[in-house]
């Protein structure tokens, strides 16, 4: 647990150099091959139900061998998605810290990515949509001068967009949203 100790006060030291505040939350996050990861897992789950369901009405040889296979790789996939969301949120991997003066992102590895004060963003842009089972927002936080910070929220209604959209609208920065649907 140490380790996760280090990367929060390194993403705490980060926010005092930039004067982000002191009080903060901290959401999950993602970058595009996490979120791409999270659509494959719904695709590999939709193909093992609609596996099992077939096992039930076409009854081949060893149905009952073959459904206790594909039940297995149904709840180790399920599963696998289950244990990752839990060892990442204890380790502190691909958080967004909130702040009230700005955000801090970190990696997967739980280091540092970036850091941007409010009065650095001149845009808010949210990017959503579905994709297969999985609701994907792309957020990016447009800078003056400097490159955009940009990552990844996955959910239906996520508390870190709601979140984001409040501090931009209390800090006077526009937002534009695009909306997207792939089935």
């Amino acid at each position: 647990m140490q380790a996760a100790q280090k990367r929060r006060a390194a993403a705490r030291e980060r926010a005092n150099e930039l004067g982000l505040g002191q009080s903060y939350r901290t959401f999950a996050i993602t970058g595009v091959m996490g979120a791409l990861g999270r659509v494959g897992r719904g695709f590999v789950l939709v193909v093992l139900c609609l596996c099992l369901v077939a096992l039930v009405f076409m009854q081949p040889p060893s149905a009952l061998l073959k459904g206790l296979v594909l039940t297995a790789l149904l709840l180790v996939t399920y599963g696998s998605g289950l244990l990752w969301r839990r060892m990442s949120a204890n380790l502190e991997l691909n958080r967004c810290y909130l702040y009230p003066g700005g955000v801090v992102v970190t990696n997967p590895f739980g280091q540092v990515r970036d850091a941007v004060a409010w009065s650095e963003v001149s845009m808010l842009k949210l990017t959503n949509g579905a994709v297969l089972v999985t609701a994907i927002h792309r957020v990016e936080l447009v800078r003056r001068g400097s490159t955009p910070v940009g990552f990844a929220v996955l959910g239906a209604q996520p508390a870190l967009v709601k979140a984001l959209q409040e501090q931009a609208k209390r800090n006077g920065i526009p937002q534009r949203d695009v909306h997207y649907h792939v089935s």
